[in-house]
């Protein structure tokens, strides 16, 4: 029987919360999705893991043993495959950058221009994720360091340093009414439909629909997409506007797009982020110090 890691660590989060809303919240997922996949690993090994009710979800005997067993078993899987994605890179001196959109802006060239002065015959490989996995591939170890927009899923067990702030500016429609506006309170825009990323993605999606800065406003979604392109597609065919860095106006130009700044909204940062693990890496650490040194100053 094969059972995905991703199924073991959803079943430990709600074991450790005892209650499927904290644990969504935790995993960055729905919690339809993740009733979904306890249900699924319940299934596959034909036990019944937990005891529900209104108070939470209960261990039963054989998910407790479960429960104790998992733990070091995700955390010796974790490192054998970061072992062995790390070798396999290092062998060929390539750095796996994980990003997604636009990475860190016009900073990105920058920062790849003085890894490759610090580290002559390395290449910086960039591998650019969808929306679905905010950590472009950190979670996975399909890379070894990642340009990332905050906050983002697990982003608690890795190692974090903000690069920069930028505001949230809405991007809408040529043709909306408020596309004329030098600048729109964000208040304007709450009954207006929105273009999101999947539910999957959980808090992520909530960060872009700014639903903590809503006072309980109900978010509307007029679509729902997973690449800048569709995104696009989706602004300018009139399914929805959508919250996103100033920079995107530079970046993701488009007829039938118009970007605008918000007020009354808290600022998106960008940062760069690696697993622990990788805390003696040379070649992470290289990248890291060059982000660092490249950063634009803010004041």
């Amino acid at each position: 029987m094969d059972v995905h890691t991703r199924l073991l660590r959803y079943f430990l989060a709600v074991a450790e919360e005892g209650n499927l809303t904290r644990a969504a919240e935790r995993l960055f997922v729905s919690q339809p999705a993740l009733t979904k996949q306890i249900k699924q690993l319940e299934t596959l090994l034909g036990l019944t893991l937990f005891t529900r009710s209104r108070a939470g979800m209960a261990l039963t005997g054989p998910g407790r043993t479960l429960a104790e067993r998992i733990p070091v078993l995700l955390s010796d899987w974790d490192q054998v495959l970061r072992d062995t994605k790390t070798a396999a890179s290092r062998a060929a001196r390539v750095l796996r950058i994980g990003y997604l959109a636009s990475a860190a802006n016009e900073t990105t060239p920058g920062i790849i221009t003085a890894f490759a002065r610090c580290r002559p015959g390395w290449r910086a490989e960039m591998r650019q994720a969808s929306w679905s996995d905010p950590t472009a591939g950190l979670a996975d170890a399909d890379v070894d360091v990642a340009l990332l927009r905050l906050p983002f899923p697990g982003q608690d067990a890795l190692r974090v340093e903000v690069l920069f702030t930028e505001p949230r500016w809405v991007a809408l429609p040529t043709s909306h009414p408020l596309a004329a506006c030098e600048r729109i309170p964000f208040r304007d825009l709450w009954d207006e439909p929105f273009v999101a990323a999947p539910s999957e993605t959980g808090a992520w999606r909530e960060y872009w629909l700014a639903t903590d800065e809503r006072e309980g406003h109900p978010v509307r979604i007029g679509a729902v997409t997973d690449q800048p392109d569709d995104w696009l597609s989706a602004i300018a065919n009139g399914y929805g506007i959508a919250l996103t860095p100033e920079s995107s106006a530079r970046f993701y130009a488009r007829p039938g797009v118009t970007y605008r700044p918000v007020s009354g909204l808290s600022p998106s940062s960008v940062g760069v982020a690696w697993a622990p693990s990788n805390d003696t890496d040379p070649a992470v650490q290289d990248f890291v110090r060059c982000c660092l040194e490249t950063r634009p100053d803010q004041g």
